[in-house]
């Protein structure tokens, strides 16, 4: 019987959509930045499973000026606790020193809990007789909400103040200022702003795409889902393929490993046919919540995120040189397509 051997590299997929750039984020930046001269201490939420692809440029291009401390949030959605989970969060340390950085999972008390002795130790330090107001930012679905909740929950032991969903979007506006530290007597408390997502303009590759798409950071409707579930496959082959080994053997066909699923979770159609559409999203699910795996899909090594700076500054950085970018590549894929109907 031969050795299963994993796919090496993905297929590059040029016709992805490289934007999700909606109205509601525009209008979500704009406001933060006139609200910034009120904030002294931006929160910024990356992606723990995508440490490099969840940070947003405009973040730092329009909210400058302010100390900021950066989350990698959902570390128990990509972290085993190991010996190399702790070597990658000290390359991440590094990349960003000398600013403050934490990893947090919102379910973990201890986790959250040094977050608020972040925010109270900023405090102290500004010495501020009216307290103080933070901004909690970062790209859609990256678990800015559920962090400020449990923030909210331990620090001043109140219910949710902001909603949370599966799917981005579900914060569309900037909402009202939320207690999460009481102040004595004599001073406010902290107070934090929940915002909504904020997607950058464009994405420079097909793969960064997939991989925002997988955690969730666009709709399932972007991207189809047969495709981001064969992106899954992908990395499921190259972490450990036996972690699906309940449904088949391990495989890099992505429509034979969504038939075995379907027909092993009773996803079917009428006549018994697999329902490969409702495999897929199911799958993605599944390792969206911790269930199949807990890894990283980007490389972090030392030179990763001098790597990021430098593509984002090819690419412009800005919104404007990024949409000309987005309008160049929509106008040559026009041309090929014309060229390729005559």
């Amino acid at each position: 019987m031969a050795t299963f051997a994993p796919r090496r590299v993905f297929p590059t997929l040029d016709s992805l959509p490289r934007s999700y750039f909606l109205g509601h984020h525009h209008a979500g930046l704009s406001k933060m930045k006139t609200m910034l001269s009120q904030i002294d201490l931006v929160i910024e939420c990356r992606d723990y499973r995508v440490p490099l692809t969840s940070r947003n440029p405009l973040f730092e291009e329009n909210l400058a000026g302010r100390r900021r401390l950066i989350v990698y949030t959902k570390q128990d959605l990509g972290s085993e606790g190991n010996v190399q989970d702790d070597i990658r969060e000290d390359m991440i340390k590094k990349w960003h020193h000398p600013s403050s950085v934490l990893f947090s999972d919102h379910r973990d008390k201890n986790s959250v809990r040094r977050v608020l002795m972040f925010a109270r130790e900023h405090v102290s330090a500004i010495d501020s007789l009216t307290g103080s107001r933070m901004m909690i930012v970062g790209m859609p679905n990256v678990g800015k909400s559920s962090l400020l909740n449990a923030l909210r929950k331990l620090g001043v032991g109140k219910g949710k103040a902001a909603f949370t969903g599966a799917q981005p979007g579900v914060t569309r506006k900037i909402g009202t200022t939320v207690k999460i530290i009481e102040g004595p007597e004599s001073a406010g408390g902290v107070y934090l702003v929940d915002t909504p997502g904020v997607f950058v303009p464009y994405v420079p590759n097909a793969e960064s795409m997939l991989k925002l798409a997988l955690c969730g950071s666009v709709k399932d409707t972007i991207i189809a889902p047969t495709t981001l579930a064969d992106y899954l496959l992908y990395h499921l082959n190259l972490y450990e393929p036996h972690v699906y080994a309940a449904y088949t053997s391990p495989t890099n066909d992505i429509m034979s490993f969504l038939d075995a699923i379907a027909r092993k979770t009773g996803r079917l159609q009428k006549g018994g046919h697999p329902d490969l559409e409702a495999a897929a999203l199911w799958i993605i699910q599944r390792w969206r919540g911790g269930q199949l795996g807990r890894f990283v899909l980007d490389e972090v090594t030392d030179d990763a995120f001098d790597k990021e700076l430098r593509n984002t500054e090819s690419m412009g950085g800005s919104m404007t040189q990024a949409r000309r970018e987005q309008k160049n590549v929509s106008r040559e894929r026009a041309k090929q397509k014309r060229l390729d109907s005559g």
